[in-house]
């Protein structure tokens, strides 16, 4: 049953935010010390300990034989491949940046649904998807300078895709398991993917600073674990539509976080590409139509 807003469930959501909003901070922090392999490792090593603590209070269910290759395809696009990717982008991308960046992940669910769906995508929802690429290709290119483009940002965007194929998946299979019991499988089978990564972890995690694994920490039990369960609380107690245009303060909230933190003031034109990208990925939001779009830390 769906309730009326509350306070616990904007509790919730600012929650989510904020730990969503601290994501691309934390990534550049733990870049400091660690290669983006080990940080990613590492990261979904803690939330994976996190989620198996969580899971034993909570006594989810044992998989089906049978959806371990789709448990592992989620855990593919969802933590290997979406995080390989936003922390060898974020190598040469502001955090700022790359916050407005993961948020064109709705764009790529709507071209996702019409060329591999064959959902209808009408007039409207092109236009947004064309305005949305638009602004994105503005904040690659203005966020170290107009005419100085780091392949980074394209990566990002691909971890946006990868996160957008996870969400199609997701939400085709999630009958058969709740949200909690996806999350968890979706993070463990993840995590053993990672594992590729493991030469050289226990010395990257020795060699860096404190504040770089206390940073990291806070990325693997925040952002990967508890800011799931937050807004698994909040999509159960109210609107869908509704509670996902809250995370488009994401990025503003980033880059405010980020001006704070690590001292980054956001060029001009990186501003304007964050404003073309967020109308953009709020008209298909609010849009009625049929494609289902979903965003991302």
């Amino acid at each position: 049953m769906i309730t009326r807003p509350n306070a616990k469930i904007t509790f919730a959501a600012v929650f989510v935010i904020l730990c969503w909003a601290y994501s691309p901070i934390g990534i550049h922090i733990g870049l400091q010390a660690y290669e983006p392999g080990h940080l990613a490792l590492m990261r979904f090593l803690i939330a994976s300990t996190f989620m198996a603590g969580v899971a034993s209070v909570m006594r989810i269910s044992l998989p089906r034989l049978k959806d371990l290759p789709l448990l592992a395809l989620l855990g593919f696009f969802a933590v290997s491949l979406h995080h390989i990717a936003l922390n060898y982008g974020q190598r040469g991308v502001s955090a700022g940046a790359a916050s407005v960046l993961a948020q064109s992940t709705p764009l790529f669910s709507t071209l996702i649904a019409h060329f591999v769906l064959k959902d209808r995508v009408n007039g409207w929802q092109w236009i947004c998807v064309l305005g949305g690429l638009i602004g994105a290709a503005v904040v690659v290119t203005a966020d170290r300078g107009v005419g100085e483009m780091d392949p980074g940002g394209l990566l990002i965007l691909l971890a946006a895709l990868s996160w957008s194929v996870y969400f199609a998946l997701q939400k085709h299979y999630s009958q058969r398991y709740d949200g909690l019991t996806m999350v968890c499988y979706t993070v463990w089978s993840g995590t053993v993917l990672l594992l590729v990564y493991t030469p050289g972890l226990w010395g990257a995690a020795q060699d860096a600073p404190a504040s770089v694994n206390l940073a990291v920490l806070i990325l693997g039990i925040f952002p990967s674990a508890l800011a799931y369960l937050a807004w698994a609380y909040v999509l159960a107690h109210s609107n869908v539509s509704r509670a996902s245009i809250s995370l488009y303060l994401i990025p503003p909230t980033a880059m405010l976080m980020a001006s704070v933190v690590l001292a980054e003031g956001p060029p001009g034109m990186v501003i304007v590409g964050t404003v073309i990208v967020l109308t953009s990925v709020l008209g298909l939001n609010l849009k009625p139509c049929k494609v289902a779009v979903s965003c991302d830390p």
